[in-house]
């Protein structure tokens, strides 16, 4: 089968957010509207705390496979940024302080043995995708973050907006992310438009894609059921 062209191969892989990305979920919809309460948003937190623990790991993952020099100095970027270094903080820290802003604690968010199972399942599932799978298809499952910048400036809006017990400094964790989304994203499209050679790893790439909007979907479905109102 002949493979798209570049500008079909990015349209497939855009329209996939589009029609699957968890800014759909009701769950998230329900959070932009002001109608989550607090025990909804400590729980939506706590569980997604699993999901940031997690991504210094799976990149870690994607960093040993990568093709290059060149990539692998850009890819561990994403690393430091969760984790963060010596002297600088990461998203994972911020995002404790997002946790105590909500009325967390430290060791709560920590505590892994109480995150959901069919949180758990999803994000583990996650992992050992990008650990698993060749680093074209690992690399595109993380391509959800061409559709997070709209949704975090939306999110840093309507928390402040809706949720004025959130304290301002609990929402730096997603101020951040949008400073350093956008080389990672320049850096992600590159990867997989340029190295994409054939159809069928270009169907490979839209999949793993498909699959990582099922992971994030996912997760709310598991917090909406434990916290939430049915839809």
């Amino acid at each position: 089968m002949k493979p798209w062209t570049t500008a079909e191969f990015e349209a497939e892989l855009r329209a996939v957010g589009e029609q699957r990305y968890h800014h759909l979920h009701p769950f998230n919809e329900r959070m932009h509207a002001g109608d989550l309460t607090e025990e909804e948003f400590r729980g939506w937190v706590r569980n997604r705390f699993y999901y940031q623990l997690n991504l210094p790991i799976k990149d870690a993952f994607i960093l040993t496979k990568l093709p290059g020099a060149q990539h692998r100095r850009k890819w561990i970027k994403r690393i430091t940024d969760h984790d963060g270094t010596e002297t600088t903080e990461g998203g994972i820290e911020r995002w404790v302080r997002l946790g105590e802003a909500v009325g967390l604690t430290r060791a709560e968010l920590h505590d892994t043995r109480t995150v959901l199972p069919g949180v758990r399942f999803a994000v583990d599932a996650y992992v050992e995708f990008c650990r698993d799978k060749p680093w074209l298809e690992a690399v595109a499952s993380a391509m959800t973050e061409l559709f997070a910048p709209d949704l975090l400036s939306r999110r840093i809006t309507d928390v402040s907006e809706h949720y004025p017990w959130i304290s301002d400094a609990g929402l730096e964790y997603f101020r951040t992310r949008l400073t350093q989304q956008p080389a990672d994203i320049e850096h992600l499209l590159g990867l997989v438009l340029d190295n994409a050679e054939t159809r069928q790893q270009q169907e490979a790439c839209v999949r793993a894609l498909e699959f990582k909007c099922d992971v994030l979907w996912s997760l709310l479905d598991s917090v909406q059921l434990a916290f939430g109102k049915s839809s």
